[in-house]
């Protein structure tokens, strides 16, 4: 299989959430994220900025996830929402939707809720089961 370009992750981390941290909070972020830690609360890239969150398998988010690009190898509780991509690798766990435009997933990942294909028309996350 052929991905565009614009699937691909940036290799750039610009803040590193530690595995030793405990954040507790929302978090607006830019660039890219990557979170080896525990955030207890939203994260969200700002609208006009393409963003990619990178979780690690040791990392874990209760709150709902948005970016642009996301690859997930720890616990999300709460939706994800990808606006160009989203990867979920073998020890991902999502106890919420998850919201793609596009979608790759490994053998071993779990989704214990809706899959919501975006297509061309961006939906309101809040118009798609949130």
């Amino acid at each position: 299989m052929f991905f565009k370009k614009s699937n691909r992750v940036q290799n750039s981390i610009d803040t590193l959430i530690g595995a030793d941290t405990r954040v507790e909070g929302d978090i607006h972020f830019t660039g890219g994220l990557r979170v080896d830690g525990q955030i207890k609360g939203n994260v969200t890239e700002p609208a006009d900025q393409a963003s990619t969150l990178i979780l690690s398998e040791h990392g874990s988010i209760e709150g709902s996830v948005t970016a642009s690009k996301i690859v997930i190898n720890g616990k999300v509780i709460g939706n994800v929402k990808a606006a160009q991509f989203i990867e979920l690798q073998a020890k991902a766990s999502i106890k919420g939707d998850v919201i793609y435009k596009s979608l790759e997933m490994h053998t071993g990942a779990v989704i214990e809720g809706k899959l919501v294909y975006l297509g061309e028309h961006l939906p309101v996350l809040e118009d798609v089961g949130h």
